[in-house]
């Protein structure tokens, strides 16, 4: 191959160059044929990198022979050279380096949408640290779907009653139930909750003849089954201008599915929480014992550690609201 190219026109207009190189990218074709192989373009570029045909061969894993072929193949289609000789090896004309800026500029544009697009071959791991009644009522009969979108997940379940040291790497997100009010760390709602009550059918009929004398009222005269929080059952008789607090009859548990649990069993009057709670009541026995509902001044919210922007973790918060807005 003749390294002077000395057939070609040398092209020293910058702006014309930039032109005719726009004109063979993504807009459109030029008017001398259809644009060169990707494989010819990657060899320019790698010639470009390694400074000598011979050194593109070896990096490349094919002769010198095609290295040329391929850098000819572009130069024709140009009508320009691309390389000139050198005492060690090639390097690029001005009008080379101009093309070969724009070219790899091309690459990065498609390395980047395959990145974006493809499935990795290893799902991508999230450590997510939940509460036990959470996880039973409401994600574990989602979590192979969350985990089998594109790019594939695997969550790694971190299961306590606990809240985990998520500023201290225990998890890289966490999902808890509060007011949101989680001091060093970032916080984002998530499930909001509604709130009724709802009893076993044997002690629901005996409040239906109790509520016909004293209305809702009559509910302070049953055991009220609640969690380690009263604020559902405050703010529940608080809408009814009836004033609450815990009572010695009252039963109290550290998670919500032994609250269900519990109502089940018929052991008192224990408030729905819905949506976390629908799946349940569907497949249960108790029935609602008041029309009146409120919203829960708590709800669930996504906790982690500030700065956390990693893509696994930001797609499963995303499909986690994907599925309850679907399901709302």
């Amino acid at each position: 191959m003749n390294m002077a190219h000395s057939s070609f026109p040398r092209r020293a207009d910058g702006p014309v160059l930039e032109r005719r190189v726009a004109e063979a990218l993504p807009a459109g074709l030029p008017t001398s044929g259809p644009r060169p192989p990707l494989a010819s373009l990657e060899t320019v570029c790698t010639v470009a990198r390694q400074g000598s045909f011979l050194a593109a061969a070896d990096v490349s894993g094919v002769t010198h022979g095609a290295i040329s072929r391929r850098v000819a193949a572009v130069e024709n289609w140009l009508g320009m050279a691309l390389f000139e000789r050198h005492a060690r090896g090639v390097r690029l004309t001005p009008d080379g380096q101009r093309f070969v800026g724009r070219i790899e500029q091309a690459f990065a544009i498609i390395d980047s949408a395959a990145d974006q697009w493809r499935s990795p071959r290893t799902p991508r791991l999230v450590r997510m640290s939940v509460v036990p009644a959470f996880a039973q009522l409401w994600l574990f009969e989602r979590q192979g779907v969350l985990e089998s979108e594109a790019p594939a997940l695997r969550i790694d379940l971190h299961i306590d009653l606990r809240n985990v040291d998520i500023a201290g790497g225990e998890a890289d997100l966490s999902v808890r139930y509060g007011r949101g009010n989680w001091r060093q760390l970032e916080t984002s709602a998530f499930m909001p909750e509604r709130l009724y009550p709802i009893a076993h059918p044997r002690l629901a009929a005996q409040l239906a003849r109790e509520r016909r004398r004293h209305g809702d009222a009559a509910l302070l005269d049953m055991p009220l089954l609640h969690d380690s929080d009263v604020t559902g059952w405050r703010t529940w008789f608080e809408a009814l201008g009836i004033p609450f607090k815990s009572r010695a009859q009252d039963r109290r548990f550290e998670d919500y599915n032994l609250v269900l649990a519990a109502a089940e069993a018929g052991l008192g009057v224990a408030l729905a929480r819905t949506p976390l709670a629908d799946a349940y009541l569907k497949r249960s026995a108790l029935v609602r014992v008041s029309r009146h509902e409120v919203d829960s001044l708590l709800r669930y919210h996504f906790v982690h550690a500030k700065g956390e922007n990693r893509p696994e973790v930001l797609a499963l918060m995303e499909r986690m609201r994907a599925a309850l807005r679907e399901e709302g």
